[in-house]
């Protein structure tokens, strides 16, 4: 049998139902076309935030194990030196590629790392035969600093075993596709391996910079407001059989930001333009996507291709001041450096954000949004797509985590985990689940029905046990204690069962205490990001 290519695609901070497969307005034909054609995925979670979903996407383990406990980038002192929070990947795991290489894979990447900020941490030091990435959390999708010589996280990109500057006619989703086409097109004549090409998007994640041909399309779109979007994408959700039909939203938590009525004609229009400018990003990184599969239909590989989308957390709802540390430093520099005129939005020397109302229009039903333990951090549009697979053109309802795609490819490329060593070191095993008996339809679920599910960071926590979630948020996001919730009655998060059922919430506490023995959390001191908040 001929071992299948792999293509994993991730956007950075993509909304639940930004995709038109997933209830979307925005133009998303080739990404439509491939989660149609497969298996959508509704009940898929990651991280709440990015690099710690990029850690266990590319382990099969949690994040507090594979090196990423925290964000590096806000880490609190006191971690220094803590097993589990080095702020890369670490050498308790084993990373994907290089297992995939040592099965015989081409391994290739083009896009954003966010692992590790030295060579020694590269994806060239991690299994990738070929790599080009952008190592830091983001940068000015243009390339550089940006906006005259402003940045507010180092800018490094890397090839292979070196830093590369960038020329001045970048774009990042347009880069990164071109890179990794060119690496598909040099591979030797003979060279049959099978590839492993992962290409994680920056975009749309922050600063929001789009072509203006791509921001064009959506002028005038989203003068409504975000209540409206919220609206419009609830019915579309339902209507395609994404969410149940009696779903009850969470409201809104606005972080501050005033209501579309209680606006300005000056601040809706500039509102309205940033989430042009994302939907113009999301436009912009689908057309691209849409080169990799006409380069991969023409040489005739697209068929014997596994194709995973995801997004590595819910959509950004943060507002400027929520940057780690240096909210309002950062602010006073963007007014200093950048040009926000309305005219110049998404433009090379602009840089914004859009906001917790349009990042909720587009993670509704659910809780909150990126950062959060909340549903609406955790729960990511995900899709998988390859004709060898018995399961087409549906949707998948199966609980799964980021950290079941590993083992999934691994057991689809005939070779396993080592399980505790690797090159004469000990390892973490992973701690996904493949898919591919859910996906062949062996199965029904991925999971097991007692199986605990852990997610912590910046001091939120939560735990699930099949449709049962324990929820701890410190103020002023939540009351500092455990909260519980039935999600199958309750997507939203709304009606807290914790008083009602004592018995269910202590099944799922002792589930957690597990969770943080096994995967070493540390909870004191939690993270001077929360702190800030």
């Amino acid at each position: 049998m001929t071992r299948p290519n792999f293509l994993v695609i991730v956007a950075d901070d993509l909304g639940f139902s930004d995709l038109g497969a997933f209830g979307g307005e925005i133009e998303t034909p080739n990404l439509d076309r491939l989660a149609h054609a497969g298996v959508r995925l509704t009940d898929f979670h990651s991280a709440p935030a990015c690099s710690p979903t990029r850690a266990m996407l590319l382990t099969g383990t949690d994040h507090h194990i594979a090196g990423i406990g925290t964000m590096l980038e806000v880490a609190s002192p006191d971690f220094r030196g803590a097993p589990g929070y080095e702020g890369y990947l670490n050498d308790r795991v084993v990373a994907l590629p290089e297992l995939l290489r040592d099965a015989g894979y081409l391994t290739l990447m083009s896009g954003k790392w966010h692992l590790g900020a030295t060579i020694e941490t590269s994806p060239w030091a991690r299994g990738f035969e070929r790599s080009f990435a952008l190592l830091p959390a983001g940068a000015s999708h243009y390339g550089g600093a940006g906006a005259r010589g402003f940045s507010p996280v180092p800018t490094l990109y890397t090839e292979d075993d070196r830093f590369v500057t960038v020329g001045d006619d970048f774009y990042s989703s347009d880069a990164y596709t071109d890179t990794l086409l060119r690496y598909l097109d040099e591979r030797d004549a003979d060279d049959d391996r099978p590839f492993f090409a992962y290409l994680p998007f920056q975009a749309p994640h922050w600063p929001l910079q789009a072509p203006d041909e791509s921001i064009a399309k959506y002028r005038g779109r989203y003068d409504a407001g975000p209540d409206a979007l919220r609206e419009e994408r609830l019915a579309a959700l339902k209507r395609l059989g994404l969410c149940a039909p009696d779903v009850v939203a969470h409201p809104v938590v606005a972080d501050g930001a005033p209501e579309w009525a209680d606006m300005t004609d000056e601040q809706r229009a500039r509102s309205a333009r940033s989430m042009e400018v994302y939907a113009g990003m999301v436009d912009r990184m689908d057309h691209n996507v849409g080169r990799v599969i006409d380069y991969l239909t023409a040489s005739g590989e697209l068929d014997n291709t596994v194709v995973i989308f995801l997004s590595d957390n819910g959509a950004e709802g943060a507002i400027v001041e929520a940057m780690p540390l240096r909210g309002p430093q950062i602010a006073a520099q963007i007014e200093k450096h950048c040009d926000n005129s309305l005219e110049n939005l998404g433009r090379p020397t602009s840089f914004i954000w859009y906001g917790p109302r349009w990042a909720q229009a587009a993670t509704a039903p659910s809780r909150l949004h990126k950062a959060f333990t909340t549903q609406g951090g955790i729960r990511v549009t995900g899709f998988v797509t390859w004709p060898g697979f018995a399961r087409q053109q549906e949707i998948g309802t199966a609980f799964s985590t980021v950290m079941d795609i590993a083992p999934t490819l691994l057991e689809l490329a005939g070779t396993t985990h080592p399980g505790t060593s690797y090159g004469g070191r000990e390892v973490a095993p992973m701690r996904g689940r493949s898919l591919v008996d859910y996906l062949t339809g062996a199965t029904e679920t991925v999971h097991d029905a007692d199986t605990g599910t852990g997610w912590e960071l910046f001091g939120r926590r939560a735990i699930r046990q099949g449709d049962w979630k324990a929820l701890y948020l410190p103020a002023p996001y939540g009351p500092g204690d455990w909260q519980l919730y039935d999600l199958s009655a309750d997507p939203g998060e709304i009606d807290d069962l914790a008083a009602s059922r004592p018995d269910k919430l202590a099944e799922l506490l002792a589930l957690w205490d597990r969770y943080v023995e096994e995967t070493g959390v540390i909870l004191d001191p939690i993270s001077v990001y929360d702190l800030q908040l």
